[in-house]
């Protein structure tokens, strides 16, 4: 008996060691991968990789056999065991799994007669950019036509092909909307309102982001005017909970902030259209109506028959949203000498949503990089420093849906931003322009990549330009990926 414990012992320890082991060759097959699409193969950087690649792929040989990677639904398998990888390393796993999909690789498998000079070849044509109707056809024609018997590929089954994750993204996108419109209408009637529903609606916004944000980013850049206080709504939402993030908020503290940001103007369902909608500057009178939807939208909670499923932060961040850092701004408070945190967090992403979004009152719309330098400005009066400084370096230098003038003469769209701080000003972005002013439905570019013959960076941005200025509208974009 004592013999078949540590025989199963072994067998656990084995498999732990090998689960290490094949998580740190995706993460060297990652580097490879990237920087094959910066430098030639006898690049001295490449070579060094390479090098480091192969010694990891022997380690594992001689600790599992076999070395067979297999791709099902969102997980990645090494032989038979499903890996776990880290909040540390999950964004790599995110692009090889993308990766996978796009070319169609369903398998990877590494065969014990590869050589180096094999694999080197190998990786430089599965990391190859594919435009064709049928990627997988094509990587295996070429390692055909190269000679590589020790790396071999199988598709991917179609049962694995799941909807994009910028589809599963829009959807619940403008599912949130509908949600938030059947509450406005249910409140209106004095029905029942179902918060189960708005906190898994929450969790899964939560679960998009930690997958998918730099798109989830991207359609906070859609404006729907005929609904805007909704439209609004879902967008403070998504940003609030990504900045809960970057200040170290749990899972559950996110869910509770990001509940709290979807009803914050909760107030304004009782706010005639036509002080919301007005053109001109509000008279005195309508200025205190407007004035009163904190509180509205604070006693349309506290009377929620589901009361008691209500984080009361929400409560908080429906009165105190358009408080300001010196306790200026309105409701005021007689007594009471601080805001709570999640209204401070909402504050600052309803003001930047705010003021990017064309309305009929306001003559000026901020780019999105104009609204967080006019914000800096108010920064400890209007807004607490340390939210504010981590949202801006959430945002980055040209936050996604940007338009960039480019020193080849192209528009780019940002579409991504590069998390290294050095690269903070070469993002990655859909060429919209070409050199001759002509509107096409360009590839994504990574401003980080280098010309290795010039020796310099392809491509880099001049300055940012306002999108209306030349009929360019950045919510197209992330729309149309929704739609191919």
């Amino acid at each position: 008996m004592v013999e078949n414990i540590s025989t199963a012992g072994e067998i656990k320890e084995a498999g732990l060691a090998s689960q290490k082991l094949a998580i740190n060759f995706l993460i060297r097959f990652y580097l490879v991968y990237k920087i094959l699409k910066l430098y030639a193969e006898n690049n001295e950087l490449i070579q060094e990789q390479t090098e480091l690649l192969f010694q990891d792929l022997q380690r594992l040989k001689e600790t599992a056999g076999e070395v067979i990677f297999r791709i099902k639904r969102e997980s990645i398998f090494f032989n038979q065991s499903r890996l776990k990888f880290s909040i540390a390393n999950y964004p790599i796993f995110k692009f090889l799994l993308e990766e996978f999909r796009k070319k169609e690789i369903g398998q990877l498998i590494f065969y014990p007669e590869l050589s180096k000079p094999e694999l080197v070849k190998a990786m430089g044509i599965i990391s190859q950019k594919r435009t064709s109707a049928d990627p997988f056809v094509e990587i295996i024609s070429e390692l055909g036509n190269q000679g590589i018997t020790g790396v071999g590929l199988e598709k991917i089954e179609a049962a694995e092909k799941l909807p994009s994750p910028e589809k599963s993204s829009a959807r619940l996108f403008f599912l949130s909307i509908l949600h938030l419109r059947e509450i406005s209408e249910r409140n209106k009637e004095n029905e029942k309102i179902k918060l189960n529903t708005t906190r898994r609606l929450i969790q899964s916004i939560f679960n998009h982001l930690i997958d998918n944000e730099s798109f989830l980013m991207g359609l906070t850049n859609i404006k729907n005017h005929d609904e805007y206080t909704l439209n609004h709504s879902v967008n403070v939402c998504l940003l609030a909970i990504a900045l809960g993030r970057r200040l170290g908020l749990s899972r559950a503290e996110l869910v509770d902030l990001g509940i709290a940001a979807f009803f914050h103007d909760l107030g304004k369902i009782d706010t005639p259209l036509e002080i919301l909608n007005k053109p001109g500057q509000l008279t005195e009178e309508e200025r205190k109506i407007m004035e009163l939807h904190p509180h509205q939208g604070a006693e349309k909670l506290i009377q929620l028959r589901e009361f008691r499923r209500l984080p009361l932060s929400a409560i908080h961040v429906a009165m105190e949203h358009h408080i300001k850092e010196d306790l200026t701004g309105y409701p005021r408070y007689r007594i009471k000498n601080d805001i709570n945190l999640y209204s401070r967090i909402v504050k600052v992403c309803d003001f930047f949503d705010a003021i990017t979004t064309k309305r009929v009152y306001r003559k000026k719309v901020f780019t999105r990089a104009e609204a967080l330098s006019l914000m800096l400005e108010y920064i400890g009066s209007e807004f607490n420093p340390l939210i504010l400084k981590t949202f801006v370096q959430m945002m980055g230098v040209f936050p996604i849906g940007s338009l960039v003038l480019l020193n080849t003469g192209e528009i780019g769209l940002v579409v991504e931003n590069n998390q290294e701080s050095k690269f903070m000003l070469r993002p990655r972005v859909k060429i919209v322009v070409d050199s001759q002013g002509n509107k096409i439905d360009g590839e994504v570019v990574d401003l980080t990549e280098v010309d290795p013959e010039a020796k310099k960076y392809r491509r880099t941005i001049v300055k940012e330009i306002n999108g209306e200025e030349y009929g360019l509208n950045a919510a197209d974009y992330f729309l149309a990926r929704v739609e191919t």
